[in-house]
């Protein structure tokens, strides 16, 4: 049974392939020809935390893939009365066709996928964020690639992402992962005390990936010779009781009209949303014409359906 917890549960042949088929169904959503890989099954979408852009994108495209979601409020299952995560698992696997996962602890995500019988999909854990790093990689290409398909993947080489802020939370090692997968370079920086984690470090090492990440305390050498620029939320879920502490210690890290002036001529503004105008980021940057965040928003929904038709078609080829 294959999941997808992280990005190296794919490898980069099988991200090709993904973009390509994100693209073609991005094109063709809508059109009566429709793809329907999933088509008559139900998938459970279980959330433990609030959700804008990942509820709705994956409801949506569970839908058009032709299931039915079945939505779960973590608040609603016996888990919160103390059943236990295996348990809860065994019982879904007896329902479901799959479950999207939305949750704090990256273990729970393992759990699910070792004792349950159906494709478990991380849709965001305290630890990693892939399928909005596989987004953000894919409208990058989509830009990048002149429009070629088949290049998608190969327009990122050699190209440079700069992350600022938080550079120790779940995106950061998203990216980290990602980059060190699709030899994306990507340049950290955020305070003392805040650089990535031993757990990342250990998962790079785990996978057989060569770094291609650097911290510093700098923002303008993060940014320099930079193609895109990408910040999150310096407060994220959970971090709330540090909110005063973290926003002292990271106002140099806004993105600012002029660390976008320092980054290459025609790089992008990324954020996964959503967006706080005056903390991480300067309004005038979100509303800047080198601003491709609803771009990211969009693409959610049709990178997150490919990322399913692929686990349906290799899981039912490995049964046949």
């Amino acid at each position: 049974m294959r999941h997808f917890l992280k990005e190296t549960d794919f490898t980069r042949d099988e991200v090709a392939a993904v973009f390509a088929a994100a693209a073609a169904l991005k094109k063709s959503r809508g059109l009566p020809t429709l793809h329907t890989p999933l088509d008559g099954q139900s998938w459970g979408l279980l959330f433990f935390k609030k959700s804008t852009r990942t509820r709705v994108s994956f409801q949506v495209g569970v839908r058009e893939l032709g299931a039915f979601p079945v939505m779960l409020n973590a608040e609603d299952l016996q888990l919160s009365r103390g059943e236990t995560p295996a348990d809860t698992a065994r019982v879904l696997s007896r329902y479901l066709h799959g479950l999207v996962v939305r949750c704090h602890e990256h273990a729970l995500l393992e759990e699910f996928a070792n004792v349950g019988g159906i494709p478990v999909v991380n849709a965001l854990s305290d630890f990693l964020h892939p399928c909005q790093t596989l987004t953000d990689f894919f409208t990058l290409a989509e830009r990048w690639s002149g429009g070629n398909p088949a290049g998608l993947v190969q327009s990122l080489q050699g190209r440079k992402i700069a992350f600022l802020g938080d550079t120790a939370c779940n995106m950061a090692n998203s990216f980290i992962l990602a980059g060190a997968l699709l030899g994306v370079e990507i340049a950290l920086a955020g305070p003392d005390g805040y650089a990535p984690g031993s757990e990342i470090k250990a998962q790079l090492e785990a996978d057989k990936l060569a770094p291609t990440w650097a911290f510093t305390t700098n923002p303008f050498e993060a940014v320099r010779g930079a193609d895109a620029v990408y910040t999150d939320v310096w407060v994220s879920m959970g971090a709330e009781t540090q909110k005063e502490e973290r926003l002292r210690e990271m106002r140099p890290y806004q993105v600012t009209a002029a660390l976008m002036a320092a980054a290459n001529p025609g790089a992008y503004f990324m954020h996964c949303l959503p967006a706080h105008a005056g903390e991480e980021v300067a309004r005038e940057v979100l509303d800047s014409p080198a601003s491709i965040i609803f771009d990211q928003a969009e693409n959610r929904l049709h990178t997150q359906k490919a990322i399913l038709a692929h686990l349906a078609e290799v899981n039912a080829g490995a049964k046949s």
